[in-house]
């Protein structure tokens, strides 16, 4: 009987949030706007440099300029690094925001930052991660509007980000607690459906499964801890859910897909995790965040191994965007947007290719880091992200650097900002609110939802 009423009551704190608080009223601008059914954010961590990618300075001096050049796009006056030949092609179909700005300069707590849509109480800095920090977007939106036909709202692939050897803050449920977590999927290239211990076994028939969902809710509740109960009760829910969704767990099962879409994606982590990320969109997941890749600057200790690099590039940044990080990129994600746009999907998913932050306006040799080569610093006062489908327009750029690409000279975006958009695009107020566990009140994005990307 307890454990009805907890989830009674959980039930209708979270059902009735969505209805009064979670949903913009069909009269506000957020609603009319609106057209995305999910949001994949496919997030690329380290700082990806936006001179070699979606801001080339071409005609700046050759310390801003540097190593790389700049190449047409399918969209008149855009032009691209030159190591994106096939986003280059798919430029009709991209906004290129090119005025991202914020002033926190280090990977975990721009992770953060990014994460959330929230600052951070120690800027700049790597943070551990503790059961007061900020729900991620996964777990806000389930808090204001949970998915009610699948075991999950969101879910993170590729997941999680260390930064640098330890999981960044801002990609958990914080302060919401761990039933609100999005599912994490790790490394998903070298097993074709990472949920495949979860089907049932033949011999188990629905009754003894059953059964044994039973024995667990009877012994939580001897538990004399409840609020641990409580927590280990809804986690339990989730796993016998997944068990029993059969359509949830084939999605992972990526030998269901051609071979040739495998190839084309990349047989490697980053290529395989946007597959399942559009998988996980056909499947109906409102929110899945695609981690590019796994770490910020893991080729320090495997500078053999692709797969471990991340956008930290500091010294030996053209060697590392030449040879490993861009060719992975252009390659996967072009293939992401292909794929989205040829089942129908791209019109109702809005598409975010963002990181924490930029690199700086200067190359230069740091003598703190490894390389003997010139790299670019830490920047966050401008960077560039790429946002498609769901209404945003095709081949256009929002915002813009200054000749340097140092700061923005217009119209500057910050990620409370891009949040805001994000929850705005999927019919959520941004203004309105979600509530803790004590029922207190937190706004769902502090900043202002980007119309100027959409029409």
């Amino acid at each position: 009987m307890l454990r009805f009423l907890l989830n009674r009551r959980e039930w209708l704190r979270v059902g009735g949030l969505g209805l009064l608080a979670g949903t913009a009223p069909a009269s506000s601008p957020a609603a009319l706007k609106a057209r995305a059914k999910s949001v994949l954010i496919v997030y690329t961590p380290g700082g990806m440099s936006h001179f070699e990618t979606w801001d080339p300075k071409p005609d700046a001096p050759a310390e801003i300029r540097g190593a790389f050049g700049s190449i047409t796009t399918s969209v008149p006056g855009i032009r691209f690094g030159e190591h994106m030949p096939n986003i280059a092609k798919r430029a009709d179909r991209l906004t290129v925001l090119r005025s991202m700005s914020h002033d926190d300069m280090d990977h975990g707590s721009a992770t953060y930052l990014a994460m959330t849509g929230v600052f951070h109480q120690k800027k700049s800095g790597n943070p551990p991660i503790t059961p007061n920090d900020h729900p991620t977007y996964g777990a806000v939106l389930k808090r204001v509007r949970p998915e009610r036909k699948l075991p999950y709202t969101a879910v993170h692939v590729n997941g999680p980000v260390l930064a640098p050897r330890l999981a960044a803050p801002g990609q958990f449920g914080g302060f919401l607690g761990r039933n609100f977590e999005p599912l994490i999927v790790g490394d998903v290239s070298g097993d074709s459906n990472p949920l495949a211990d979860l089907e049932p076994r033949g011999d188990l028939p629905a009754i003894r499964l059953d059964s044994r969902r039973k024995l667990l809710a009877s012994l939580d509740l001897a538990s004399a801890d409840l609020g641990r109960q409580a927590s280990r009760s809804y986690l339990t829910g989730q796993a016998f859910d997944l068990l029993n969704s059969e359509k949830f767990r084939t999605a992972f099962d990526l030998d269901r897909e051609p071979e040739r879409l495998r190839d084309r994606y990349g047989r490697h982590r980053s290529g395989q995790a946007c597959l399942l990320g559009r998988r996980m969109i056909e499947a109906g997941v409102p929110l899945v965040t695609v981690f590019f890749n796994h770490g910020i600057r893991g080729q320090d200790d495997d500078p053999d191994n692709t797969d471990e690099y991340g956008w930290d590039t500091h010294n030996d940044i053209f060697g590392a965007m030449k040879n490993h990080l861009l060719p992975r990129f252009d390659a996967s994600f072009a293939c992401l947007l292909d794929d989205l746009e040829q089942r129908g999907l791209l019109d109702s998913t809005l598409v975010v290719c963002m990181g924490e932050f930029g690199r700086a306006p200067i190359v230069a040799i740091e003598k703190s880091f490894a390389g003997n080569n010139p790299g670019r610093k830490h920047w966050a006062m401008c960077y560039s992200i790429a946002l498609a489908g769901a209404g945003v327009r095709r081949g256009a750029t929002y915002g813009a650097s200054d000749k340097q690409g140092a700061y923005p000279s217009l119209n500057p975006v910050s990620p409370p900002d891009l949040a805001a958009t994000m929850f705005a695009s999927l019919g959520i107020d941004p203004a309105s609110h979600f509530m803790d566990t004590a029922d207190r009140p937190y706004a769902i994005a502090s900043g202002s939802p980007v119309t100027g990307l959409f029409g």
